[in-house]
């Protein structure tokens, strides 16, 4: 299955907008073969789309406003002609396959709130982070979407998750586990302990028990449920520890000749490996729950970045998530239960 429409870009949404996400729109167009539109104050981004000779190959929608990386969720309501907004109102009109933005995730999360609204049956739309664990990723949800939640919110990520990973990454019947800090049943707060019981009864779903901080990137499960609190926290953990691995390991590297001459002999596998870890490599986020596909790249993407987060999104409009969701969730009368 295959969307012929393009993917909307929120041009001024990021740290270093816009110059390197229009640079990462045209790498998308150029070198992955997708159609993208690109949405905010037009003579900016012709005049960046000029510095690549793509003006001709990139259009622009206008947008007479932007949201600040420190705006948060009420910027929304006082930008109604944001770049964000528009891109979503695309999405919501046809127009665009998917929404993709580097911006403030409050921003993101409350816009696409507001403008696609969240599927029947969804309590609440989730970010969900696709960490690179062999052989198939692992999906962490919440990732910063809510802080405070219900036990019948963490059942509904779970299975938010579960269709993600099945649709988008091949995953058959994917296990699923609760993030707390024990893998025994009675460990957590209330709120994962209720959490633990009503995942055990619910129909259709893996669910495989707890899982810890130290599993998050053992494969050990497919798809790890958590308040977005806890998960945003989990998920700047892993990265900024990949970070330091990586700084340390270069360190190690430079300290001698023999270093040096170990790690050339072991430079592709190296360079593997940091491609396999580095954030840009994967694209960003997924806002799962809403009418429509919306990928948030993080907020210093730089084209790379940008460019992978557009081929994320086509994906996962290619794949058929949002309306499997939906179709799940109208097969069910049940606002906590997909299946």
């Amino acid at each position: 299955m295959s969307d012929s429409r393009p993917i909307a870009v929120d041009a001024m949404g990021g740290d270093h907008a816009p110059h390197e996400i229009v640079a990462g729109a045209v790498h998308a167009v150029r070198e992955r073969g997708l159609s993208v539109v690109l949405v905010g104050a037009p003579r900016v981004l012709y005049e960046a789309l000029a510095d690549h000779d793509a003006t001709k190959e990139v259009p622009i929608v206008r947008a007479e406003e932007a949201l600040a990386m420190d705006e948060g969720a009420l910027a929304s309501l006082r930008r109604p002609r944001s770049s964000i907004a528009i891109a979503c109102h695309l999405v919501r009109r046809g127009d665009a396959a998917a929404v993709v933005s580097a911006g403030s995730t409050a921003g993101i999360v409350a816009t696409g709130r507001l403008r696609l609204k969240g599927q029947q049956g969804v309590l609440r739309p989730a970010i969900a982070v696709a960490f690179p664990t062999l052989p198939t990723p692992t999906v962490l949800l919440d990732a910063g979407a809510n802080a405070e939640v219900k036990p019948e919110m963490l059942v509904q990520f779970a299975q938010l998750g579960a269709t993600y990973a099945e649709l988008a990454h091949g995953i058959h019947e994917p296990r699923v586990g609760l993030l707390t800090i024990g893998s025994e049943a009675e460990k957590g707060d209330k709120l994962v302990r209720r959490a633990h019981e009503l995942l055990q009864g619910t129909t259709g779903l893996n669910f495989v028990g707890n899982v810890e901080g130290h599993d998050l990137l053992t494969g050990k499960v497919d798809v790890i449920t958590t308040d977005g609190f806890t998960g945003n926290v989990a998920l700047k953990t892993v990265e900024g520890a990949v970070r330091y691995a990586f700084a340390e390991l270069r360190e190690a590297v430079e300290e001698s000749r023999l270093a040096r001459l170990g790690a050339l002999m072991q430079r592709s596998r190296i360079r593997d490996l940091r491609r396999r870890l580095d954030p840009e490599a994967y694209g960003g986020a997924v806002l799962l729950g809403l009418n429509g596909t919306v990928v948030i790249a993080h907020g210093s993407s730089r084209a790379q970045g940008i460019s992978a987060a557009c081929r994320l999104a086509a994906d996962i409009a290619a794949a058929g998530v949002v309306s499997t969701i939906g179709d799940r969730m109208a097969a069910t009368g049940r606002s906590h239960r997909l299946w």
